[in-house]
């Protein structure tokens, strides 16, 4: 890979980055069929339990569905599935792990990840109003169903607390801004793999509505926060800012919904 930083800025990276042994259909193709596959995984093996106990499809599903246990071992399995196919796959494919920014942590991480908080909630706000300014349908109250509904205390709010902040940062990150977003910059300028990439993270978003149809608000979020993290991703040609960023982010969104009970 080769840079002109100084003279071209910092989207003036090469396609030629060694390491990297896929292309954009490579990465979008296993992306989805992981994203799908460790979900169906992660379900079943979890369902194993209802299943020992002889209940029935419903009480297993109803329990699959509200109890924290459940939601917390089917968050630790799909979320370790997809870091366990990711990174064999690359292998498989003779590449390199440091290829996708998993490269020793620099002491400025933790700092860009706070200057990547600092850049996205403004440019938040700023999207959302102009959006909702050509769009006054747009309902920017619409809630997300992050998996878990209910007062939490102790270790169940401890297990929330992983399931929602420490575990998706850390899979999201090397399976998006790590393997998809390398193998789209082998074909595509930066700005046009970074805004794909943000459209593939933002897609599955929309599906995420307690109300029933698309959630557009979570969308737009994710869309915008996936842009800031693919330029920290550039920046340091590391994951672990963007990985500071997320977590930060869903943390503020995990205090809002299970601390100060603010929905």
């Amino acid at each position: 890979m080769s840079t002109n930083i100084s003279k071209k800025g910092i989207l003036s990276i090469t396609r030629d980055e060694p390491g990297v042994t896929w292309g954009p259909w490579s990465a979008i193709i296993i992306a989805l069929l992981v994203f799908i596959v460790v979900q169906l995984i992660a379900a079943e093996i979890v369902l194993i339990y209802p299943h020992l106990q002889g209940w029935s499809s419903g009480h297993a599903n109803s329990w699959l569905t509200n109890s924290v246990i459940a939601q917390f071992f089917y968050v630790l399995l799909a979320e370790t599935l997809t870091v366990f196919l990711i990174i064999a796959f690359i292998r498989w494919r003779k590449g390199k792990i440091q290829a996708i920014g998993l490269r020793r942590p620099k002491r400025e991480d933790p700092l860009y990840a706070l200057l990547g908080l600092a850049i996205y909630f403004p440019l938040y706000i700023a999207i959302v109003a102009i959006i909702s300014g050509l769009i006054p349908s747009l309902n920017i109250n619409q809630t997300q169903d992050v998996g878990f509904n209910g007062t939490y205390h102790g270790w169940q709010l401890l297990l929330v607390f992983l399931s929602l902040v420490a575990l998706p940062p850390i899979a999201e990150e090397i399976m998006f801004r790590g393997f998809l977003f390398s193998g789209l910059k082998k074909s595509l300028p930066v700005v046009w793999a970074a805004i794909f990439t943000s459209l593939l993270f933002a897609i599955p978003h929309l599906l995420e509505s307690s109300s029933g149809g698309a959630l557009w608000i979570a969308g737009i979020d994710t869309f915008i926060l996936s842009t800031v993290l693919c330029w920290l991703r550039q920046k340091t040609g590391r994951l672990y800012a963007g990985m500071g960023l997320h977590g930060l982010k869903n943390f503020i969104a995990f205090a809002f919904l299970f601390l100060l009970h603010v929905h």
